[in-house]
């Protein structure tokens, strides 16, 4: 979850504090905020790390890590251009998240679009082009980068849930993250076996004992 902590946190150092000119400070990663187990939302309200609301823009940010992590394991120049489009809006999803909603609208936060989640339906509609029919459930492996698109597509449904229990606990979240994270993790799933495609591996099929 570090990225967005560092992220928020010297966001809030540097509203609080009037920005001074780059050529006479030192930005520093540490801010000592979060020494007491406290940390701040985009808005600058105080809550605990362990708020649901940090545990859902610290697994989406664990989720962009993964995605990071996939894009090193290929080589497909256009797979990799994708997966740089998803690490930004994952970016929008976090800031979405990490936000006050009570303080939202006296804010600039980017927002999803509609436009986010038709490009990713577009990707897969093409892979599946080219892919055979599925047959049967199958199991993540044959590849690294194959493995890794399952990892971060369960690590996408994680964030989803921690998205739904905010949803649950009337605490907002926008609509289109939900959607957002349900698409993609659909859009990971097809990648992992479009890899698959590219480097001839053959889906590994659940065979159970019967």
């Amino acid at each position: 979850m570090g990225a967005f902590f560092i992220l928020f946190e010297l966001y809030f150092v540097s509203f609080v504090n009037s920005i001074k000119q780059a050529s006479s400070s030192v930005m520093k990663i540490y801010t000592k905020g979060g020494d007491l187990g406290k940390t701040s939302l985009i808005g600058g309200t105080r809550v605990p790390k362990s708020h649901i609301r940090i545990e859902s823009y610290g697994t989406v940010d664990e989720l962009n890590s993964f995605v990071g992590l996939l894009s090193d394991l290929i080589t497909n120049d256009e797979i990799k251009t994708i997966l740089k489009e998803v690490q930004d809006r994952l970016f929008t999803v976090g800031s979405s998240l990490a936000c006050d909603p009570d303080k939202e609208p006296h804010l600039k936060i980017p927002d999803l679009k509609e436009e986010d989640i038709a490009y990713l339906e577009q990707k897969m509609d093409a892979m599946n082009l080219l892919l055979e029919p599925m047959k049967s459930f199958i199991l993540p492996g044959g590849h690294q980068a194959i493995s890794t698109a399952h990892i971060a597509r369960c690590v996408c449904r994680r964030a989803e849930r921690w998205c739904v229990n905010l949803q649950e606990e009337d605490l907002f979240v926008d609509p289109m993250v939900i959607k957002y994270l349900n698409r993609l993790s659909d859009y990971l799933f097809v990648l992992a076996r479009y890899i698959g495609h590219l480097n001839g591996v053959a889906d590994q099929p659940w065979k159970p004992r019967v």
